[in-house]
């Protein structure tokens, strides 16, 4: 049987272990060539492993602390356009899906079914992210704080019924509503069905249905909620319904806007996280046992530590260090254990 000991202890057997360990937070990289959102996505995406993912206020700081202000003057554009860098975060305004998420009876395309009225969804002030059908059929994206009726539907197996409400109501409160009497709001998956909630509709009047988006997304794909809206300049905004990406205002605290995609500037990138090796020497008291040097021995030793060491620190990656003969361990010389 063996015991080993970490750094300290009379040992008759020694050899080195190599620990790998990476920090678990983002790498950021600022780019000062400027570039438009799609070309910075692409530039990260080449050189790094994205535009930024910002998931908490500390990420945010350590942004502040990186950000070269001289860097980010733009004499091209007006003055208030300075001092900022697109992140990866945007506004896709074709993100819808409906509330209903059961799409077991639906044929092949039908959860893609959109019937928008013309230039519409446009998102405007950055704030329409339900949906009304209108006394036409068509349809429009609106405030969920809207108040109107809504239609709801009851699924029974492969019978759908539509139901106008008998009051209006927000999006939220209708989808509640409709998923505590009946299924849910209803999903439209055909142009058949939209001319059936089209026939509840009263004239010149408008219905909630049941498709909503959740616009701000990140270019790699990262779930983080965290925000940090220039709540001043009561961001965002969408002014002139076209700012679809978003930047941080390094002259107000690293604060996002919402902006034209198109407009060339700094941008950061996030990368992979560098790791750092060190090489831990460790010491065996020797008892009966088999060849320290069996490949089986040492692959269990080496799974005992990572689970001791992976119970603090997950990043930590361990291997084996072989000497100049390929041994990993070797026994000390008498005169070395009497030192």
């Amino acid at each position: 049987m063996y015991n080993v000991l970490l750094l300290i202890m009379a040992a008759s057997v020694t050899a080195g272990l190599s620990a790998v360990s990476s920090y678990s937070g983002p790498q950021y990289y600022f780019v000062y060539e400027r570039k438009n959102m799609t070309e910075a996505k692409r530039y990260c995406r080449e050189k790094y492993t994205d535009l930024s993912t910002v998931y908490n206020m500390e990420d945010v700081k350590t942004l502040n602390n990186m950000a070269d202000l001289s860097k980010m003057v733009y004499t091209e554009y007006p003055e208030y356009y300075n001092h900022r860098a697109w992140i990866g975060l945007y506004n896709d305004v074709n993100s819808w899906r409906w509330s209903l998420t059961n799409t077991s009876f639906d044929q092949p395309g039908e959860t893609e079914f959109r019937q928008w009225r013309t230039g519409e969804p446009n998102n405007c002030m950055s704030q329409e992210h339900c949906t009304e059908m209108g006394f036409d059929g068509l349809w429009n994206d609106v405030s969920c704080e809207r108040s109107m009726k809504a239609v709801c539907v009851h699924v029974t197996g492969p019978n759908v019924t539509f139901i106008l409400t008998d009051i209006s109501m927000t999006w939220p409160a209708a989808q509640n509503y409709c998923r505590q009497q009946y299924t849910d709001l209803a999903s439209v998956r055909n142009s058949t069905e939209n001319q059936k909630v089209q026939g509840l509709i009263p004239t010149n009047g408008s219905v909630f249905i049941g498709l909503f988006r959740d616009p701000w997304k990140w270019s790699d794909g990262s779930a983080s909620s965290f925000r940090y809206w220039n709540q001043d300049n009561k961001e965002p905004n969408n002014n002139k319904q076209e700012e679809l990406c978003v930047a941080a205002d390094f002259s107000q605290l690293g604060q996002w806007e919402d902006w034209n995609c198109d407009v060339k500037r700094a941008f950061i990138c996030v990368g992979p996280v560098p790791a750092s090796k060190q090489v831990i020497r460790l010491r065996l008291e020797k008892k009966n046992s088999p060849d320290v040097n069996d490949q089986a021995f040492m692959e269990a030793m080496l799974k005992q530590l990572q689970q001791k060491l992976g119970a603090r620190d997950r990043d930590i990656k361990l291997s084996w260090r072989k000497q100049a003969d390929g041994q990993v361990f070797h026994k000390k010389k008498e005169e070395d254990e009497l030192k």
